[in-house]
């Protein structure tokens, strides 16, 4: 199963598109489920990730003004329970001990958090956590580098397989970055 976790496009107001490169990748049919911290900005890109998968969960960000999407999403996927957010209710962004609390009180195995446009993938202690970052390297004040995109394709229950075993401190990944992707070997 391949789901892809994605977010902050700000498609038109701070990037024209996806980067070809990127979004070559991206074939339909091959990604059973997405995942999106919202910040589509427009329904085309919701449209867009429709064409990509059918299974398209999607949070509201706080440009996503005309859309109706929920702010807090939680959902199966495999064996695991998720809970979805854009991130910006999250004050300081990204803090570790909020986004734990946030998890407890979803009851969830994994919190996709997006908004800080920085990729972080992390245990913090019972939870796994992961911000795919911006899918078009749209502009951020707190991000200093624009120079890569991040968003990533993950294989979801084999990696959520893997948490569990990361959660017993075996080390199982090398993480590749190049200018386009982070890709995850396992």
């Amino acid at each position: 199963m391949l789901v892809l976790v994605i977010g902050d496009f700000h498609i038109p107001d701070r990037k024209h598109s996806v980067h070809f490169a990127f979004k070559n990748l991206l074939t339909p049919g091959k990604i059973q489920h997405v995942l999106c911290t919202g910040n589509l900005n427009t329904k085309n890109v919701y449209d867009y990730l429709k064409l990509i998968c059918s299974d398209v969960h999607v949070v509201k960000g706080e440009f996503d003004e005309n859309m109706d999407f929920p702010h807090t999403k939680v959902l199966t996927v495999g064996n695991f329970k998720i809970g979805l957010i854009n991130g910006y209710q999250i004050v300081p962004w990204g803090d570790q001990q909020r986004l734990a609390m946030l998890q407890r009180q979803l009851d969830v195995d994994i919190l996709v958090s997006g908004h800080t446009h920085q990729f972080e993938a992390y245990e913090y202690g019972d939870c796994f956590f992961i911000n795919p970052g911006s899918a078009t390297g749209a502009f951020s004040p707190t991000v200093n580098s624009l120079s890569y995109v991040t968003c990533h394709l993950l294989r979801a229950v084999k990696i959520m397989r893997r948490i569990v075993a990361l959660r017993r401190r075996i080390p199982l990944c090398s993480v590749r970055t190049n200018r386009f992707y982070v890709k995850y070997t396992w």
